[in-house]
């Protein structure tokens, strides 16, 4: 039976399933009376990792959870990003690891989560223009300090978490990962032979027929929605995967963490992998 939870960094408990928070509406009026509804809801179903960063709307989306969850209930983990700024010559967003920048929006999460350490913080796109010494020394430095708890990567390359990892301990990664997009395949072989948890961003995308209507095929043996397919498939993948499906919906929300309770056959299961190798082969020959 697939295992529900896992230790983060070895000591930090969560369920698998978690919530991405990114398409929550941070504006006024009613749709951030339902986005606050539907964080609020997340954790009473059962939620445990929340995902945000400073890039969604500039650190609106961490005000926004602060204000549907603050004082958060015992066990729950936000994890934010750090790292991609307004700093483009025409004040348009770029990966941006530099020292002064990394340690100013680690200082502007804290005040909007309104805590005083982020357990799980994570480097949201590593700056060519920075050595990542400098970026992951930044963090560390922040670590020490007693400001950040964890630190993680997303996006990344297995060089670039192999060199990571001879600057700090790495405790998690967020990838862009699927079962129809398995370019970082190497990544979480990497990171489950490490037990570095794996958070696939993107856990369920569509656009190939052929493929969906397998997937729905499986879907209908089980009672399932393809979306919980596709879901319980990446928990099924490795104990490291922790996928955080994002909604702006509670009818999906509830929908997408049912996943957790469904278990695909061996078959099943062996169809569904099939089906990845083949749409990642199609893939890489274009």
């Amino acid at each position: 039976m697939t295992s529900t939870t896992f230790r983060i960094g070895g000591d930090l408990d969560v369920r698998r399933l978690g919530f991405g928070a990114m398409h929550l509406s941070t504006g006024a009026g009613p749709d951030r009376e339902n986005a606050l509804a539907v964080a609020r809801r997340a954790v009473e179903l059962g939620v445990t990792l929340i995902d945000t960063a400073h890039l969604y709307g500039e650190g609106a989306n961490e005000e926004l959870l602060a204000e549907a969850l603050h004082p958060y209930p015992e066990g729950l983990l936000i994890t934010t990003k750090v790292g991609v700024a307004r700093t483009g010559p025409g004040g348009e967003w770029r990966f941006d690891g530099r020292p002064e920048i990394l340690r100013d929006q680690v200082e502007q999460a804290l005040r909007r989560l309104r805590v005083e350490r982020i357990e799980l913080l994570q480097l949201h796109r590593v700056d060519p223009d920075t050595p990542l010494a400098d970026q992951l020394g930044t963090l560390r430095e922040l670590q020490a300090e007693g400001l950040v708890g964890r630190i993680g990567l997303s996006e990344v390359t297995v060089a670039e978490l192999a060199e990571a990892r001879e600057i700090v301990d790495v405790v998690s990664v967020q990838n862009r990962y699927n079962l129809l997009d398995r370019e970082h395949e190497p990544v979480l072989a990497a990171c489950a032979a490490a037990g570095i948890a794996f958070l696939p961003w993107r856990p369920v995308a569509w656009g190939k027929a052929g493929a969906e209507a397998q997937i729905a095929a499986v879907a209908a043996d089980l009672g399932a929605t393809p979306t919980q397919v596709a879901l319980a498939w990446l928990l099924d993948r490795a104990p490291v995967v922790l996928p955080i499906p994002g909604t702006a919906r509670i009818e999906h929300l509830a929908e997408n963490l049912a996943a957790a309770d469904l278990e695909l056959t061996p078959a099943q299961r062996d169809r569904l992998d099939r089906l990845a190798e083949a749409e990642g082969a199609e893939s890489g020959s274009d």
